[in-house]
């Protein structure tokens, strides 16, 4: 009788369960997305560990549209799934720029990176090429490869530092300012130099090692913040990118900034431009260049000075890093006479904010820009180059020692 009994009761029973169970299907969605509302940017700029924006995410992107559009869905404010919604932006840029997201590791150092590099810089150009407002992009593209082709092969970096040359020639240097103008001109030289010429045989493989990957941990850095947002604008314009503000992913410059951007007015979009790089320079990375700087009680300030030796952005009529602001010294001569030493090397270091700055927005911005509206047909010829060859053409780092040698020979006085 019991028996009976409960298959009567299942059998009435029968509908209404599966009536509840496909109406509990939203829920068991919700509860689903539970786990990933409120979780903090942990990984926000990369410099954490490889993948994405926090490692509890999915990357998987139906998965990821899904939980994002229940999430819109559900009414809650856009600050409880911030993370939820960079991950999902930041997937939907890499699966369009051909990388994989997961295995994205920058800590692996630049060989395994080289791929998303390339494949990364070429997704900035095509950028430029299909809307000319996102000047951001394409100067990022150029000049991003130009510094990461002066980092393309890690042997001749540690080959240079074990040529005793490069140690010899910056000490050289230093030799020919003493006997010019004595030891109180020395002390005006760049300190990069100085720790080159003092503590070159010190630096080992490993510290040659952790620099290129703090290189390469930036340039992803770079990506995560800002390629989601050039995806979001090309493919959902504005709305898309004010619902990333209401999440708090970025603040009201850079959203002022993409108003500006989608203007059409030229003066505006340089400006919108301009933001976003100094996003870039001034937020994303400052701190990561101050910490090479810093590296072990300022040995790395030998990395950033050599990047500046050979830093050469091939952006149309700006100069070198090198050649700005080269290094003048007033002094005088044994015989009494004022005199002003005259060297090709850089008075500044593109790791410090406020020299880096400068040199872009009197320099690179503008000349730029100028290419953008006064010579696209040469401009677009050079960003349709295949991105390998203009990776490859950037590698100027191995000309250091030469470059420094150089310099003795090209250092001069004059006499008032």
């Amino acid at each position: 009788m019991t028996t009976r009994f409960s298959r009567l009761v299942t059998a009435a029973l029968a509908p209404i369960l599966v009536t509840g169970s496909l109406a509990l299907s939203p829920i068991a969605g919700a509860l689903d997305l539970d786990g990933y509302l409120g979780l903090p940017l942990t990984n926000r700029l990369s410099n954490v560990e490889g993948g994405g924006v926090h490692s509890a995410l999915p990357y998987d992107l139906p998965t990821l549209e899904r939980l994002v559009g229940e999430a819109r869905e559900s009414g809650l404010p856009a600050s409880t799934y911030s993370a939820l919604l960079l991950q999902y932006r930041l997937v939907q840029s890499t699966e369009q720029a051909g990388i994989d997201l997961e295995s994205w590791d920058p800590f692996e150092g630049f060989a395994a990176n080289r791929s998303n590099m390339i494949k990364s810089y070429r997704y900035y150009q095509d950028f430029q090429l299909s809307h000319r407002e996102l000047q951001w992009a394409g100067m990022g593209g150029q000049v991003g490869g130009d510094f990461g082709g002066g980092i393309a092969d890690i042997e001749w970096v540690t080959q240079m530092y074990d040529t005793p040359g490069l140690q010899q020639a910056a000490r050289d240097i230093i030799n020919h300012v003493e006997t010019a103008f004595g030891p109180e001109a020395v002390a005006q030289l760049p300190g990069g130099l100085s720790v080159l010429a003092d503590h070159a045989g010190d630096i080992t493989t490993e510290d040659l090692y952790w620099f290129v990957t703090q290189v390469v941990i930036m340039q992803k850095a770079i990506y995560s913040d800002l390629m989601p947002m050039h995806y979001v604008y090309a493919n959902e314009g504005l709305p898309g990118l004010e619902e990333m503000h209401r999440a708090g992913i970025f603040g009201d410059d850079i959203m002022d900034a993409w108003r500006d951007v989608a203007s059409g007015d030229p003066d505006r979009i340089a400006h919108g431009n301009m933001t976003l790089l100094n996003r870039e320079q001034g937020w994303v990375v400052s701190q990561m260049w101050d910490d090479v700087r810093g590296y072990k009680d300022g040995l790395g300030e030998s990395f950033t000075y050599m990047m500046t030796l050979a830093g050469s952005p091939s952006v149309a009529g700006v100069p070198a890093l090198r050649d700005y602001k080269p290094v003048t010294l007033q002094g005088t001569l044994p015989d009494g006479r004022g005199a002003t030493l005259h060297t090709p090397l850089p008075s500044w270091d593109w790791s410090v904010y406020e020299q880096r700055w400068e040199y872009v927005t009197t320099q690179l911005l503008p000349r730029y820009r100028d290419e953008v509206e006064h010579n696209w047909p040469a401009l677009e010829a050079k960003l349709q180059v295949p991105y390998e060859q203009q990776f490859e053409a950037a590698r100027a780092t191995s000309r250091i020692p030469q470059i420094l040698g150089d310099v003795v020979h090209a250092t001069y006085v004059t006499i008032p």
